[in-house]
């Protein structure tokens, strides 16, 4: 089948252009979203007839999309999901999750615009394009991980977090808990060291009082048997 193309379409061609496609193609995808006309006598002269027209709107739908282009192109959106050891996913991140993360940072956009040919089904940072205009696109980076810390190392990293460096990261969380608690166990021993040494004091004290008293009582009892 030929249809004349009202917009730029990637793969298949710019406005204006006649190409030849699939019938079930146009039928469920060009003529529906009205990218296409069929490429009959009728309509490629009411094409010419409104083709200043169509650029016109062409490139003022293009102009919008470049000021949400600058706000979305480099934006990082986190999805939180359950994997195994080697990374795979229990489950996937698909457009529609990818959409609503978008959404969700401050840029409105559906699942159609979410270029990606599969789901996500890996921990890591991954590019995904996000279709704004026939002519404008931007790329948003969908960091996949199983928390938001390890998300955050991630990010960091550049790379998806490996079993092994999340045992270790693990492993060095619970010695710097260990190692806080000796230390508070260290100093609430050095606080106590002072109660015994006040305690020590404290006898000494009153052993050498009970002491100067017994002395003062034999220097008494002296001078009474001398005077008699």
């Amino acid at each position: 089948m030929e249809v004349i193309l009202l917009e730029r379409v990637e793969k298949l061609g710019q406005m204006g252009d006649v190409v030849k496609v699939k019938p079930g193609f146009a039928r469920n995808f060009l003529l529906p979203r009205k990218k296409a006309l069929r490429a009959t006598k009728e309509n490629r002269e009411v094409f010419e007839q409104q083709r200043k027209q169509l650029e016109a709107e062409n490139l003022a739908r293009k102009g919008e999309a470049e000021k949400v282009a600058e706000q979305l192109d480099g934006m990082r959106i986190n999805m939180i999901r359950s994997a195994g050891e080697s990374g795979q996913l229990y489950g996937s991140v698909t457009s529609r999750d990818i959409a609503e993360g978008v959404t969700a940072g401050g840029v409105t956009i559906n699942r159609t615009q979410v270029v990606m040919d599969h789901p996500i089904k890996m921990l890591g940072l991954h590019d995904m394009r996000v279709s704004l205009h026939p002519e404008v696109s931007a790329t948003v980076v969908v960091n996949v991980a199983r928390s938001a810390e390890e998300a955050e190392r991630q990010a960091e990293l550049g790379r998806a977090i490996t079993a092994q460096e999340e045992e270790r990261a693990e492993q060095a969380a619970m010695a710097a808990e260990a190692a806080a608690a000796a230390a508070v166990a260290a100093k609430a021993a050095e606080m106590l060291e002072y109660e015994p040494e006040e305690d020590l004091t404290a006898a000494v004290t009153a052993e050498s009082e009970e002491s100067a008293g017994e002395e003062t009582s034999a220097d008494e009892a002296a001078e009474e048997e001398d005077k008699a």
